[in-house]
């Protein structure tokens, strides 16, 4: 028997010094050692001891060696506090640790479930310091950019009207007009210029929406600040203008029945009341996402749908992210920019947010990138590199099928504003 328990107390210093050799390699130990211990013994503290399985996702930049370190040191700890490894079959509990992060933390969270009993979490989170100390993957997915139209005066929106493999029309909305445009020989060919019609001053900073408005009697929809246009159904065009406080779609209309997979719900339609005299929303929803009918005033919103809900994202004004549930309405400070959208896509989890830089414009550094996260519970998770623009990024809306954005900017070398059409690229 004492053989045996000598035997047993050799194996596990033997394990423990391959652990610790993979550790030197990549990050030092106490990098990771304290937040495994933590988050083990919250784990711990949920299951009691016990036969548990754990598996380990990750959905953060970290390279595999470091997440095999990771991984195998909450194990050891999860051991030492008497929960014991097991197979799926013959645990009492299911334990799935992720791996994210965001711009200022590494945030690992651990789904324990146990029998019917409703899913637990817990999480731990590390501050970003010095990360010379462990390598990183490259990321998963990229953005693709195809320029669609540039001009000298202020692009607000573009909207594809027709396409097969490419686009063959255009609407361009800017403060004056919607000018309607048809590729033709590799050029676009100006078909009509629908002028917009408005009783008092635009605001400094104007935004814009022109959307397809899906009836038989109006082809386009237009959304300025204190007013609203309709187009009639066919060429030629006639713009009707009218001053309105009506909400502007937070959703296109075409994406409201996109249910992704697992039974996720689709995404209903909610408006937000926009400033007729400013450049933001003012934060009142309609018809609200599930309890919550106000948020604060923000400049742009993307919504994620959940297997039983839809998360919305709203790019508040004082620079925080708010993630409303139809509950609860989570502040994070997230270090990005005021415009966010999200997209669908055939890779990754399938459904990826867009968020601009927070660069500080002024001083020669008028310049923004784009780049997409994706969020598993709260945390986003960058997983492309950053797409960078040759000027400020002035607008990014989500398209109608809901699987690829509108990204305005203007460019800092020619004063021009430029429209492009963004999408994830799955080939990474």
């Amino acid at each position: 028997m004492r053989s045996t328990r000598c035997l047993k107390a050799g194996m596990n210093l033997f394990l423990f010094l391959l652990l610790w050799c993979s550790l030197v390699g990549s990050a030092s130990a106490g990098e990771w050692n304290g937040p495994s211990q933590l988050l083990a013994r919250k784990i711990v503290a949920v299951t009691g001891p016990g036969a548990v399985a754990v598996t380990v996702e990750n959905r953060s930049s970290l390279a595999k060696q470091d997440v095999d370190a990771v991984g195998g040191l909450v194990r050891m700890e999860l051991e030492t506090l008497g929960a014991r490894p097991a197979t799926l079959e013959q645990a009492a509990a299911a334990v799935a640790v992720t791996l994210s992060e965001n711009p200022q933390f590494y945030v690992w969270v651990a789904e324990i479930r146990q029998g019917a009993r409703e899913a637990s979490v817990v999480m731990v989170s590390i501050a970003r310091g010095d990360e010379s100390g462990f390598e990183r993957e490259a990321m998963p997915l990229g953005l693709r950019r195809i320029p669609l139209w540039a001009q000298e005066d202020r692009i607000l929106d573009v909207l594809v009207i027709e396409e097969d493999a490419a686009p063959r029309q255009i609407a361009v909305l800017d403060g004056d007009r919607v000018a309607i445009y048809r590729l033709k020989n590799g050029k676009w060919q100006p078909e009509q210029s629908l002028g917009i019609t408005h009783g008092r001053p635009w605001p400094q900073d104007l935004r814009g929406r022109v959307l397809a408005a899906g009836t038989k009697d109006h082809l386009l929809e237009v959304f300025l600040p204190g007013v609203f246009c309709q187009s009639t159904s066919s060429l030629p065009l006639a713009l009707n203008c009218r001053e309105s406080d009506d909400p502007w779609p937070l959703a296109a209309k075409s994406a409201n029945g996109f249910a992704p997979s697992g039974g996720a719900p689709a995404i209903p339609p909610l408006g937000g009341f926009y400033s007729a005299t400013r450049n933001f929303f003012t934060g009142a929803l309609t018809p609200g996402v599930g309890k919550l009918t106000t948020v604060d005033k923000f400049y742009s919103a993307a919504p994620l749908p959940r297997e039983s809900y839809v998360l919305w994202l709203f790019a508040a004004t004082d620079g925080e992210m708010h993630l409303v549930d139809g509950i609860t309405d989570q502040v994070a400070k997230l270090g990005w920019g005021s415009d966010v959208a999200s997209l669908k896509s055939a890779c990754g989890a399938g459904r990826q947010v867009l968020a601009t830089s927070a660069a500080e414009h002024g001083a020669g550094n008028d310049t923004d990138s784009v780049r997409a996260y994706e969020i598993a519970d709260r945390d986003p998770v960058p997983v492309s590199t950053a797409l960078d623009f040759s000027g400020e990024v002035t607008a990014l809306w989500t398209e109608a099928k809901g699987e690829s954005a509108i990204a305005i900017v203007r460019n800092r070398e020619t004063g021009d504003y430029e429209a492009f059409r963004l999408a994830v690229d799955c080939s990474r």
